[in-house]
């Protein structure tokens, strides 16, 4: 059996929630560094979960956070499927609705994270515009 996925199957899902919420702080941390306004953090919703929610100056971006301990298991992007870029438009096509944003330009960027050990700094790469809105009422910036 591959290692990676024998300790996958080891690790407590608590302890991967954990390293995943970590990612996700430190990438939101890093955009607004940048000057994003961060709006949402894990909104829950009918089709799934939206990591973050930020503004771009006037862009809404929906940002999918992917954190890795190795690239044992592949770079953390390849696990953003095209299956999983539907679930994340239906989200961001909700919240736009709900927000009454349908308007406004929105893009989908993913945050890759490689963070080997703990107290050490992790290596973020943020891939702007990382895919286009896909799936049936897919959504036009």
């Amino acid at each position: 059996m591959f290692g990676w996925f024998k300790k996958l199957l080891n690790t407590p899902q608590g302890v991967r929630q954990r390293f995943g919420n970590q990612g996700e702080a430190e990438a939101a941390r890093f955009l607004e560094g940048l000057g994003y306004k961060i709006l949402e953090r894990q909104l829950r919703g009918q089709f799934g979960e939206l990591d973050l929610v930020a503004l771009d100056r006037d862009t809404v971006v929906f940002i999918e956070v992917k954190t890795r301990a190795s690239r044992a298991a592949g770079h953390p992007t390849e696990s953003v499927t095209l299956a999983k870029q539907k679930k994340i438009t239906r989200s961001a096509l909700v919240y736009l609705k709900q927000k009454r944003w349908l308007n406004h330009k929105a893009r989908f960027d993913v945050i890759a994270i490689l963070w080997p050990r703990q107290g050490e700094a992790p290596q973020l790469q943020h891939y702007i515009h990382a895919f286009e809105p896909t799936g049936f009422g897919q959504m036009y910036s």
